[in-house]
């Protein structure tokens, strides 16, 4: 309670029952306790020229001190009043150099420059502003319908890139498939070249290794046989040139020798040695 004579500060009393001079003295109470003010919906204007409605609420109150609260009486008329027409101005210029898109996505930071502002008049009175909420930022209904129309656009054109990027990337996952299927089907077809060209390498080997045991038997025959055996094998071979159609027969004059070796050892009387 701020104590007041004849219209002079006296003094500042802390609650309780107390004692005033009737017609000299004049008691003023204040409510030391947190206030709460909603500021009513006005216009403002952003910086790109739109015209917004807003309504805010702030939170305030007298600082405990015998200074503050005679600041608070002597310094201002009605403090309460002050405070929030001080809120009206100081909105108008922190909204004016702000745009509409600002305004609408970043009521933090306006929130608190406006705070920060109010606090530095109201600090002159003994009042702290301790907090201020901005409730509600309305463009008009032109400026609305275009958002929409633009927020519609954005999200269409999102889901326009999102469906291109799963084509892409489903495209890019075909391809991959594609590929490693053909990469699986080129070794497969050459590993089975490979076990083909080594079946063939062996299948040779092996009648290369028949063909040349083969010729080691008939060597080794060949090297017991005699001369008598061998124009026998002669004589078979001409008796199978007899019977083919042929009318001219060439024969080798290993075989005239072995000829007549072969005659003279049938001619031979049996006691000769």
């Amino acid at each position: 309670m701020v104590v007041l004579r004849w219209g002079k500060y006296m003094n500042v009393r802390g609650p309780g029952l107390r004692l005033v001079v009737p017609f000299m003295d004049q008691a003023v109470k204040v409510d030391i306790r947190e206030q709460v003010d909603r500021v009513p919906t006005q216009k403002y204007i952003t910086a790109d020229n739109v015209v917004v409605d807003m309504d805010f609420v702030i939170y305030y109150k007298v600082l405990q001190g015998d200074d503050e609260v005679r600041r608070a009486v002597m310094d201002i008329e009605n403090y309460r009043m002050a405070t929030i027409n001080l809120s009206f101005a100081t909105l108008r210029a922190v909204i004016g150099s702000t745009s509409l898109t600002e305004a609408l996505s970043e009521r933090e930071r306006i929130r608190d420059q406006l705070q920060v502002r109010m606090d530095e008049v109201t600090g002159r009175w003994g009042i702290k502003v301790s907090q201020v909420e901005i409730n509600e930022i309305d463009p008009p209904p032109g400026v609305k319908a275009a958002m929409e129309r633009e927020k519609s656009a954005a999200a269409i054109k999102t889901a326009e890139i999102t469906e291109s990027e799963g084509s892409r990337q489903a495209a890019i996952n075909r391809a991959e498939g594609e590929k490693q299927s053909a990469i699986l089907t080129a070794e497969g077809s050459r590993e089975a070249e490979i076990l083909n060209a080594e079946g063939d390498q062996q299948a040779a080997i092996l009648r290369a290794d028949g063909f040349s045991t083969a010729l080691d038997r008939i060597n080794a025959v060949a090297q017991s046989a005699d001369a008598r055996t061998m124009s026998l094998q002669y004589f078979d071979t001409l008796r199978q040139m007899g019977n083919s159609p042929a009318t001219k027969f060439i024969f080798p004059m290993e075989f005239t020798s072995m000829l007549e070796s072969f005659i003279g050892s049938t001619t031979r009387r049996p006691n000769d040695q």
